[in-house]
């Protein structure tokens, strides 16, 4: 018998539960503290491992918050998908993205929350075709693809780098409207009433 699929055993198990361990005292400690201010001691204390277990695992604390980064897309994708399972407009699959990515705050807290949209903008970060594979920036550009088709909208561009403008447009009002719910209600109104008006059929 075939063991696709089949759970991790031994070493393989044990280094994944060691991952785990780490990464969850990490983004605890980014909670708390922010990613500058988050002490390696008090993780690696947390973990149970020793200080080049975590270096093993994650050489830098950036790292730390690019797998945070898959891990609240994923979910963000995940909730997305069952939202498009009926049928929206345009403006209500772009208000559910807006309002699926803004929980992430509540989630992770004010630290952390504005540490993950920062790293989008990191100069460190590799510059890649990578963002096609992101499951968010896709089910945003299906979003934009499928209004397209039915007239709803209409771009001149890939409707990949419309969502991907989109999307870095929204991590931006969100990093400077952190902690500021009635600024970032209108702000993010407004920014939806814009990017509408942008993809109107002319």
């Amino acid at each position: 018998m075939s063991d696709l699929g089949a759970a991790p055993k031994g070493r393989e198990a044990r280094r994944r539960e060691t991952h785990r361990r780490v990464l969850d005292a990490a983004t605890e400690e980014y909670r708390a503290r922010g990613m500058a201010d988050a002490d390696l001691g008090a993780i690696i204390a947390a973990a149970g491992v020793a200080r080049g277990t975590f270096y093993f695992h994650f050489p830098t604390k950036e790292h730390v918050l690019l797998e945070i980064e898959a891990r609240e897309e994923k979910l963000i994708a995940e909730e997305l998908t069952r939202f498009l399972a009926e049928p929206h407009d345009l403006r209500d699959s772009l208000a559910e993205t807006i309002r699926s990515i803004a929980a992430m705050e509540t989630r992770l807290g004010r630290h952390l929350f504005k540490d993950l949209l920062s790293v989008h903008f990191s100069p460190t970060r590799p510059l890649t075709d990578e963002w096609r594979a992101h499951p968010v920036i896709g089910l945003v550009a299906g979003m934009i693809r499928d209004a397209n088709r039915s007239g709803e909208a209409e771009t001149m561009i890939d409707p990949y780098h419309s969502a991907v403008f989109f999307l870095f447009g929204l991590y931006g009002l969100l990093a400077i409207t952190t902690g500021a719910a009635v600024l970032r209600d209108t702000v993010i109104r407004d920014y939806l009433d814009s990017t509408l008006r942008s993809l109107q059929p002319r």
